[in-house]
């Protein structure tokens, strides 16, 4: 796997909109190759990911159950980072954290920065719909299993326990990736997607929504896990891998070259 670049957004405020000491977070752009070969059904892909991790135990020595892995793509493109970067600088720059250029007036600043929100939610919607199909893939993965007959499992049950009860493997790969606050992430991600089926235009949003749409995006979140009656899984029942999409293909370029060697 090759990086093709690594990016820096300035980071002025918390996933809440609060105000932190400015930091650059990394981003970083993978490029994979592999050879074409035959289509693998998905049940041949998640069987070839399960069997190339051992299993977790937990502390009461039984084994938590394993679920799909969660595949995240990209968070954003190259484009979009130039313009988070900028948005970032606006915001510092309207709250007076850093000097305005003389040559640029506060409306012009206030665009930038609408922009760089508008390219977040671009951003929060696309790992909203990684996380809300990993979750659908986990409710039917465990509802056929004899072990849960009788529970409510729903795919809330599986993005409630990703923000409140992620294992410790999977957050630790998270801040490896400068994701530092994965549960207000990951609940805005939720919160939006479960609103919209596509990403709407930059247009449909009023700029006040833009500046402050972290609250309205956090209060989605929380509306639907309320309006759902489910069953919380408990802190270390389940356990799951996490895959960079290019990280994914590689594994599966791997295993194919390793089974065709096998074969031949």
């Amino acid at each position: 796997m090759k990086q093709l670049s690594s990016y820096w957004i300035l980071q002025s405020r918390d996933y809440s909109g609060t105000l932190i000491q400015p930091r650059l977070l990394p981003i970083r752009l993978f490029e994979c190759t592999f050879q074409q070969r035959a289509p693998n059904t998905a049940a041949q892909v998640q069987t070839r990911l399960i069997n190339a991790v051992s299993p977790l135990t937990n502390v009461t020595g039984a084994e938590p159950f394993r679920l799909p892995p969660l595949i995240l793509h990209p968070f954003s493109a190259p484009e979009d980072t130039s313009v988070l970067m900028e948005g970032s600088r606006a915001s510092l720059a309207l709250q007076g954290f850093v000097p305005r250029e003389e040559q640029i007036t506060v409306d012009e600043l206030d665009g930038r920065l609408l922009r760089g929100r508008y390219a977040e939610l671009r951003m929060l919607y696309y790992i909203g719909k990684d996380l809300s199909r990993w979750a659908e893939q986990c409710a039917e993965t465990v509802l056929s299993s004899a072990g849960f007959e009788g529970r409510r499992v729903r795919p809330e049950t599986f993005t409630v326990y990703l923000v409140q009860h992620i294992p410790a493997h999977i957050r630790q790969k998270l801040e490896a990736w400068g994701v530092l606050d994965h549960c207000s992430l990951f609940r805005r991600a939720v919160g939006l997607h479960g609103v919209f089926q596509e990403m709407p235009p930059a247009e449909s949003f009023a700029p006040d929504f833009l500046r402050r749409y972290h609250r309205h995006v956090d209060h989605w979140y929380d509306l639907r896990v309320r309006d759902y009656g489910f069953d919380r899984a408990q802190p270390e029942e389940f356990t799951f891998e996490l895959y960079a999409s290019g990280e994914y293909a590689l594994m599966l370029e791997q295993s194919w070259g390793a089974n065709s060697t096998t074969t031949s």
